[in-house]
């Protein structure tokens, strides 16, 4: 079976437009060109299209997904697998916000008494699998499996208390960093201060802390566009100042 930009876009569920834009950035090219200047996909371009909207809809952004998919290790049944994989975790987080929101309103209308911790349960693993989903292939590499695992339990078990200091100190590594960028001394007072609260952070979700571990996940932070990106929107170069920071923080600069 064939399909034109038109029937294939029916088919999909998505707009002409967009598919059209997917041949222009070169993630989804089309069989071949008609006689009559209509571009036209066969089964191999609607199995990739596949592949890439189920990566859309794990928030993979375009540029990552052509990375992927370009890939000579790229591995069709594998990738449906991990997608497989990921949706059973986001239907499982989701159980659990809905079991939440229930308990909630049974509180609320009879008094039931439900523990903090257990508010906090669907949240905590919505971080976890948003973080999997954005970053999880490179954490792993880079840590193995049994760290993140470990990690990710570590993060689990939170009291409100932890969890809300974890959350200040995102915020105030930050607001510590858009300060100390202006010094352009990452030496300075102010860039050392954001890399010993960047280490407590840390602390919150690894189980042991090495200066070799810190300056590697800060040489991450420039070498992922995703990693630079959250940091480079306090200021252009701003990830690479912090890896400056924390390479200087751990006595590991060259």
């Amino acid at each position: 079976m064939e399909y034109t930009v038109q029937k294939l876009s029916q088919l999909a569920g998505i707009s002409a437009r967009t598919i059209r834009y997917y041949d222009e950035i070169g993630i989804l090219k089309p069989a071949r060109i008609n006689s009559s200047g209509y571009r036209i996909y066969g089964r191999a371009e609607v199995d990739r299209l596949q592949q890439i909207l189920f990566y859309r809809e794990l928030g993979v952004d375009l540029q990552s997904i052509k990375k992927i998919m370009s890939s000579p290790a790229f591995d069709e049944v594998k990738a449906l697998s991990e997608h497989r994989e990921q949706l059973l975790a986001r239907r499982k987080q989701l159980d659990l916000l809905i079991r939440n929101v229930e308990k909630t309103i049974a509180q609320r209308k009879k008094g039931s008494i439900m523990m903090d911790k257990e508010k906090f349960e669907g949240f905590k693993r919505k971080l976890i699998e948003e973080n999997e989903q954005k970053y999880g292939q490179e954490i792993r590499a880079k840590y193995g499996e049994k760290t993140v695992e470990e990690s990710n339990r570590k993060f689990m078990s939170m009291t409100v208390e932890q969890h809300a200091e974890f959350t200040r100190l995102e915020k105030e590594i930050k607001e510590t960093l858009r300060a100390a960028v202006q010094t352009n001394d990452p030496a300075g007072e102010l860039a050392q201060k954001a890399a010993e609260l960047h280490r407590r952070w840390l602390g919150f979700c690894w189980n042991s802390y090495s200066k070799e571990a810190h300056a590697g996940l800060a040489q991450m932070y420039v070498d992922d566009p995703r990693f630079t990106a959250y940091y480079d929107e306090i200021q252009p170069g701003t990830a690479e100042f912090f890896k400056d920071a924390i390479l200087i923080y751990t006595g590991l600069r060259e």
